[in-house]
């Protein structure tokens, strides 16, 4: 079975740290699927725009290709202590390293850069490789009566996120029309708390940072609230090592 990508995910998550770990918790998320030929053909989606949502069809395509499986892992819903079976989980390390999302599905475009689809509250990587797009049906596919296991639903932090005068002005200069929605992308990430599970264990540790498209968000954390306190671009942090 060989398996051909019909178009690749442009995304403001260009690093796996910061993901949001289910799809739709983010709503700030926007994102394009950028289809290849021959699958850039309008005709190909006749009739999606009836749709609200889609399920995406996609590869873990950064460290998992080849990395191999494992029988267990560690998720991070379990804080990272506790194992379970691969195959009770979406962790990314399996057999065959695919993934699916359910995903709000805005509109077909074409512009100079081709065909695209356009998603809104992604949890995928920029870069990867989509193998199908389905149409999301609610009576099938929404099952309120079905058990979750341990993945329990996310926790949102109750920390206000806050910026400080420097940060807001860094967004402001990166993002002058709005257009890439920082402000609340960057809070609703940060109220999803993306540490690891396993960060209780370094209580000393207050500062950290994640990156969007080419900016690095630098924020800290402690009992009242979280503050953005810098964000920078990635090239000239690069430069400055």
């Amino acid at each position: 079975m060989n398996f051909e990508p019909i178009g690749f995910i442009r995304s403001p998550y260009t690093d796996k740290f910061g993901i949001p770990r289910q799809p739709g918790l983010v709503t700030a998320a926007e994102a394009r699927l950028e289809l290849l030929p021959p699958f850039a053909r309008e005709e190909a989606f006749k009739g999606i725009d009836g749709f609200s949502h889609v399920w995406i069809l996609f590869v873990f395509h950064q460290d998992c290709l080849h990395a191999g499986w494992h029988p267990t892992v560690r998720p991070p819903r379990l804080g990272g202590r506790e194992t379970v079976g691969v195959f009770a989980s979406r962790a990314p390390y399996r057999p065959n390293p695919i993934g699916i999302s359910a995903v709000e599905h805005l509109g077909v475009e074409r512009d100079t850069r081709g065909l695209a689809l356009k998603l809104r509250g992604v949890d995928l990587l920029d870069g990867t490789p989509v193998l199908d797009i389905k149409p999301y049906v609610p009576y099938a596919d929404a099952l309120p009566q079905a058990s979750s296991g341990f993945a329990t639903p996310p926790r949102v932090t109750a920390l206000p996120v806050a910026f400080s005068e420097s940060a807001r002005r860094d967004v402001e200069l990166a993002d002058p029309n709005g257009q890439r929605k920082l402000f609340e992308l960057i809070a609703q990430i940060l109220a999803q708390d993306p540490r690891p599970g396993y960060m209780d264990r370094y209580p000393e540790r207050r500062e950290f940072g994640i990156q969007l498209y080419d900016l690095n968000i630098r924020w800290c954390i402690d009992d009242r609230e979280i503050n953005v306190i810098g964000v920078d671009p990635v090239a000239a942090l690069e430069l400055a090592r």
